[in-house]
């Protein structure tokens, strides 16, 4: 199926972060989805109500904001305040103010955006070059610096603001301005220009959508040179290395995703863009290719990616702590871009199970309840319960045991709020005569699906606290039609009933081709009771190790749900028992290890008991394991809950993979 369509405008399909001009699926637009209740909703009015506000307050407090002013005022020096990257920070934040207006309708949301596109435009320079850390009195030349500067990593969150703009009010200031920087860089960067490109990859994707949204291809020229320059040893060396930037191997020869994490998924998120409007299905197939290995070897649990702290970025194959999973935030939310992508291109069902994966497991874990405090880095196990970060301080590192109300490198808030205020753009997708649910929440779809035909329906659901999922039709055509349900790769044994009919169905996609009249009820039952899931065995860090997950969702074990005295390394799991559903938690059968004799000397040794120190004997060590007797362990009530949920309740010791009784 080709899908031709530019959106230009306000229409009510046309408010939708992606609009690829040919892939195998359409992706529905803002007015097409309207979540009405449930998780997913909740966390997009607390994103409206409290985090919009929250990201400005602190861009305002810390200067960032005024950085645009001492630009127009002539007034720069070099005690400018922030990253270079900071701009971009006030670009996501417009972003996701535009999706939520466009969303909402909301008065205030406009005005806010009009007056944060009034104070960067003053900031524009004649040229259409807009940057507040270079190229100015007291600052460095312009593009000195490509590596780290990040003035193309600026210009592209600028473009991709002004395309939610151009989507959800139609073109003004905004969208001019953009137009100006986007101008700029393809006069100093086209193929008789600068031969640079930018260390952090994000212009690629900005120039990409902001030239389908315009229909202007000198855009999606700009990014194909981008592309086309990575890889080579265009940018200087580092100690990380260049595959740091992804400047290592051209896109085409590389055979899985590594280096710095977001860059990375950025950088493929757009050439999965240039493949799909070029027709390039070679570029297509690499990019599953190194998806495929990505996901398969290097992405945690929780669809977390980037395992090093030192570099943010991917370690290698099957190097998945826990403890130092840094898993940033960001990187999923680029992660959820990239799988975006390849599902509009090719409809293939295991890009939206890993959407669901890494929204509901590591987005939805970012922000507290409140919306002003957020992990940055998100690790599978905290060793200790840390301390209450001070609400009125900015954090200097990115890993902690608790959310931070604001980071030195604050890129996580800023990009939490536009992933929330775009969910429903994920829920579903449309083909001629079809309609594919994709996500589930509460909520009411009237999709086009080709032909002048509507197929609308309501979800009501409680998931991912409960596993029915009743779809009813509210407008159909005449004629049959397909309604596709994805059931997750996780729900073996799903029932789908039909108009009487109760029936088991795989995991993938159940499609129900028909004539379709309003008041049909279509319900899905997903098994969600908890269960054991183990590791692959190359993944050393976990061997020996459980987690749970129930439905979407993985849970952890805190340190404050255990009984005083024991601390979450003093127990292991008996898999012989099954974890229970307790009213959303889950309760494992425990097991305490021995009490460990204090102070030896050396913690290895010969012996295959566990605190066996060097120099003990075989008998000693038999004596130890006789201590508590297999048939005798002190059992322990070990109770589980949502890895989004933990810390909510203050600082804590905490770990998703769980040692298990050997």
């Amino acid at each position: 199926m080709t899908v031709q369509e530019t959106a230009t405008g306000t229409d009510a399909t046309g408010g939708r972060p992606v609009i690829p001009t040919r892939g195998r699926q359409r992706p529905l637009g803002l007015h097409e989805v309207q979540l009405d209740s449930g998780f997913w909703a909740t966390r997009q009015a607390t994103n409206a109500a409290a985090t919009f506000d929250h990201c400005e307050s602190w861009m305002e407090r810390l200067g960032w904001l005024a950085n645009f002013d001492r630009v127009a005022s002539g007034t720069t020096g070099r005690d400018r305040p922030g990253w270079s990257f900071s701009d971009s920070e006030v670009y996501k934040l417009i972003e996701a103010m535009c999706w939520e207006f466009g969303r909402t309708g909301d008065p205030a949301l406009d005005a806010a955006i009009r007056r944060l596109t009034e104070r960067i435009g003053r900031a524009q320079d004649g040229d259409g070059y807009l940057n507040t850390c270079f190229g100015h009195a007291n600052q460095p030349p312009r593009y000195s610096d490509l590596e780290e500067g990040h003035e193309l990593y600026n210009t592209g969150h600028l473009l991709q603001a002004a395309v939610a703009r151009l989507r959800t009010s139609g073109p003004d200031e905004l969208v001019e301005i953009a137009r100006r920087a986007a101008d700029h860089v393809c006069e100093t960067f086209g193929a008789g220009g600068l031969q640079g490109i930018c260390g952090h990859p994000e212009i690629e994707l900005g120039l990409a959508e902001f030239g389908r949204a315009l229909g202007d291809g000198r855009y999606l020229d700009q990014a194909r040179l981008f592309l086309g320059r990575r890889g080579h040893g265009t940018l200087r060396d580092i100690p990380l290395g260049r595959a740091y930037f992804q400047d290592d191997v051209p896109i085409r020869d590389a055979d899985v995703l590594r280096g710095h994490a977001v860059r990375a998924l950025y950088l493929t998120a757009a050439a999965v863009d240039v493949a799909v409007e070029d027709d390039d299905r070679e570029l297509l197939e690499t990019i599953e290719r190194q998806w495929e290995r990505t996901v398969a070897r290097r992405t945690y649990l929780t669809g977390g990616m980037g395992s090093r702290h030192q570099d943010e970025g991917f370690g290698e194959d099957w190097e998945l702590p826990s403890d130092r999973a840094y898993s940033e935030t960001c990187a999923g939310i680029a992660s959820i871009m990239l799988s975006w992508r390849l599902y509009l291109a090719t409809g293939n069902v295991r890009y939206a199970d890993l959407i669901e994966r890494t929204y509901a497991n590591v987005v939805a874990t970012s922000p507290n309840a409140d919306g002003r405090a957020f992990f940055y880095a998100n690790p599978l196990h905290q060793r200790t319960a840390g301390n209450v970060p001070d609400d009125g301080a900015v954090s200097p590192r990115a890993e902690s045991g608790a959310r931070a109300p604001w980071f030195d490198v604050s890129c996580c808030p800023t990009n939490v709020a536009r992933a929330l205020a775009t969910w429903h753009c994920y829920a579903a997708a449309a083909a001629d005569g079809e309609l594919t649910l994709l996500q589930y929440t509460g909520m009411r779809i009237n999709a086009d699906i080709g032909d002048g035909r509507r197929l609308g329906v309501a979800v009501q659901t409680a998931y991912p606290d409960d596993g029915l999922v009743t779809v009813r039709v509210l407008e159909a055509p005449a004629d049959a039609v397909t309604l596709k349900l994805r059931v997750p790769s996780w729900a073996d044994g799903a029932v789908v009933e039909e108009n009487g009919a109760r029936r088991v169905v795989e995991p993938g996609f159940v499609a129900l081709h028909r004539a379709f009249t309003s008041g049909d009820e279509i319900t899905l039952r997903l098994p969600i009771a908890p269960r054991f899931t183990w590791p692959d065995p190359r993944v050393d860090a976990v061997r020996g190790c459980v987690a749970v997950e129930r439905g979407p969702l993985v849970y952890c074990a805190e340190s404050v749900d255990l009984p005083d005295g024991i601390g979450l390394d003093d127990v292991v799991v008996d898999t012989a028992v099954e974890p229970v559903d307790r009213d959303g938690r889950v309760v494992l059968h425990g097991i305490r290890r021995g009490a460990a004799e204090p102070g030896p000397a050396w913690p290895y040794g010969s012996a295959r008991a566990q605190g066996i120190g060097a120099g003990q004997s075989a008998a000693t060590a038999t004596d130890r394991r006789a201590a508590v007797p297999t048939g005798q362990a002190p059992a322990i009530e070990l109770v589980l809950g949502p890895y989004h949920q933990w810390a909510e309740r203050g600082p804590t010791a905490m770990r998703v993979w769980l040692p298990t009784r050997q």
